[in-house]
């Protein structure tokens, strides 16, 4: 039997942004998405998906997702069985990303959410090309039926995340770590970093996406995940 897989969807994201990988992948494996809207913190947000999540999963997070599902790790390595981080980041947020956050959350409080997912996200970071304004609607689409309220509380959790660095250094679970070749904001050399870290990692970089490789470059993170979840289990 193959263990289900516990999906972790980034900030102001659903099911959506896993879109085409559910529509792929529920043909051979049981997908499950955690809720990430209503924690106040990381921690909150982990200790839901864990409530809620298979005795055994892999676990694969985006962006913000991929920093829950660190901090799931970090709770319960014995229930991970492998890993997958894309578009994401081990660091604590410095005092000047935390600064960065205020205008946006500012923008959030005054009626602007467009504006302030603009600029937690810009356009900048997703692979230049026809595809970028499909993608951007659909991260639209899944902020405003999201919230504002939920647009504060992620924003304010980022800022007062914790470092998961230690939590990689002594996984023995295989794990993938991806990203897109466009991504500013988690670029290449941080995902580089992130591999090194991890005792039995692989790196995969997508040339044609940037932030939200999911979307972005579908087909690519499909046979990635499929050839993560090939990956031989490491013992104990």
């Amino acid at each position: 039997m193959t263990e289900p897989i516990l999906l972790v969807p980034g900030m102001m994201c659903d099911a959506r942004v896993f879109g085409p990988q559910i529509d792929d992948l529920s043909r051979d494996f049981t997908l499950q998405v955690a809720q990430v809207t209503r924690g106040e913190s990381i921690r909150e947000m982990a200790a839901e998906a864990v409530h809620h999540a298979p005795p055994r999963f892999a676990l694969a997070g985006h962006s913000m997702g991929g920093i829950v599902a660190m901090e799931i790790l970090r709770r319960v390595p014995e229930r991970v069985t492998r890993i997958a981080l894309m578009s994401t980041t081990p660091l604590a947020e410095t005092p000047e990303q935390a600064t960065w956050r205020e205008p946006q959350i500012v923008k959030a409080q005054s009626g602007n959410l467009g504006e302030a997912l603009r600029g937690a996200l810009p356009v900048d970071n997703l692979a230049p090309g026809p595809g970028r304004a499909k993608v951007l609607a659909v991260l639209d689409e899944m902020a405003a039926d999201i919230g504002v309220a939920a647009f504060i509380r992620q924003s304010r959790a980022l800022q007062r995340r914790p470092d998961a660095q230690k939590a990689l250094r002594t996984t023995r679970a295989p794990a993938l770590v991806l990203c897109g070749a466009h991504d500013k904001i988690t670029p290449v050399k941080r995902h580089s970093f992130m591999a090194e870290l991890i005792p039995y990692a692989e790196l995969a970089i997508i040339d044609e996406a940037g932030h939200l490789p999911t979307l972005e470059s579908p087909e690519k993170v499909n046979l990635a995940l499929r050839a993560w979840m090939d990956l031989p289990m490491m013992l104990r």
